[in-house]
């Protein structure tokens, strides 16, 4: 699949045989991590030049841009790759839930070990 994604970078990645990286949604103020989804180089480009948290949907095999549905937005403040380039970090201001069942975080609701 071709992509506008700069070519530097995309030398960079390391991507899985399916052609994604993991992308964790993190809120740029608090660090609350708010969800993992799945981008290819296309869905990175998307992201780094509109300000939207664009990601690769595995199961409908199609770009989706984060609240166009839901309303609730992902407003991108910063974008990192880990030391590996095996995985993306973005910064957001997300507005309302980030989870598609409504939470405001993936990661609240099946605690295996809380903190103390």
């Amino acid at each position: 699949m071709s992509s506008n994604l700069d070519p530097a970078v995309a030398a960079r990645l390391k991507r899985s045989p399916d052609g994604l990286l993991p992308a964790i949604a993190q809120q740029y103020d608090t660090g609350e991590v708010l969800m993992l989804g799945w981008m290819d180089d296309e869905a990175l480009h998307r992201t780094l030049t509109t300000g939207r948290c664009t990601y690769w949907s595995r199961s409908r095999q199609e770009y989706w841009v984060k609240g166009d549905t839901s309303g609730h937005v992902q407003h991108v403040k910063a974008v990192a790759l880990d030391c590996d380039a095996d995985t993306i970090l973005v910064k957001v201001d997300q507005i309302g839930a980030a989870c598609h069942t409504g939470t405001r975080t993936c990661f609240d609701t099946d605690v295996l070990l809380a903190a103390e």
